[in-house]
């Protein structure tokens, strides 16, 4: 969204995890203003950046209460700020969706990190034993999710409103079944009707019709993604 100055800048890049942030200000009916982090460039590693974000990763929120730079903690602020996204802190069900909310983003993501940039970790000769040690264990994941998590969160995990633990879910089912581009295909969606079904009605949502636009992705980016296209940026 641009025009006038909002409250809210998403610095973002193209198919990063600055999509789940994008997806849930406009499902609040957020205004917001994008700053593109051009990874083409390594602009996440650039001394402004780290200003805001001394990590260097994406994405980062400016908010009124300062930047935040961890896509849980961004949700977690949202959903306290402006409600929603999460069940309220005297709901019966807001310890059951923080355990899992903290789950997708210290377990599933933390190890789908590793498999995209298995080069980053030990040495090459054992990559390949680490790819499929880390690919067994996203599967036991996602499996979980399936089994214990969607039972557990009903209205908060595959409803027809999504929430927080929707938002984040879906990109992250995306990038299973893009990344490694070398091994594009490892992972199977339809193995979990559950989530799969969860992927298809959030692309009915007007914000994934907004997200696909602003970032050049295709009209089923969960459910049957495909590598995107977006009009600026870089998404690797």
């Amino acid at each position: 969204m641009t025009g006038m100055t909002k409250p809210y800048v998403l610095h973002y890049a193209p198919d990063n995890a600055s999509m789940i942030i994008r997806l849930a200000l406009d499902e609040l009916d957020i205004a917001f203003d994008t700053c593109l982090v051009d990874r083409a460039v390594a602009a996440q590693r650039s001394k402004g950046y780290r200003a805001l974000n001394p990590a260097g990763r994406i994405p980062t929120l400016e908010t009124p209460d300062g930047p935040i730079s961890e896509t849980g903690a961004i949700l977690l602020w949202l959903a306290d700020r402006h409600g929603g996204l999460l069940p309220d802190p005297r709901d019966p069900m807001r310890a059951a969706a923080l355990n899992w909310l903290f789950f997708l983003a210290n377990t599933l993501h933390a190890d789908a990190a590793i498999l995209f940039y298995i080069n980053r970790y030990g040495v090459e000769t054992d990559h390949a034993a680490m790819r499929d040690a880390v690919r067994a264990r996203l599967t036991a994941h996602v499996a979980l999710i399936e089994t214990e998590a969607r039972p557990r969160l009903t209205g908060w995990l595959g409803a027809r409103q999504p929430s927080a633990l929707d938002l984040y879910l879906a990109p992250l089912l995306r990038w299973l079944q893009l990344y490694p581009v070398e091994d594009r295909g490892w992972f199977d969606l339809a193995a979990y009707p559950g989530l799969h079904a969860m992927c298809i009605a959030l692309e009915q949502r007007q914000s994934t019709d907004r997200l696909c636009i602003a970032e050049g992705m295709g009209p089923h980016p969960f459910s049957a993604p495909d590598y995107p296209q977006p009009p600026e940026g870089s998404a690797l």
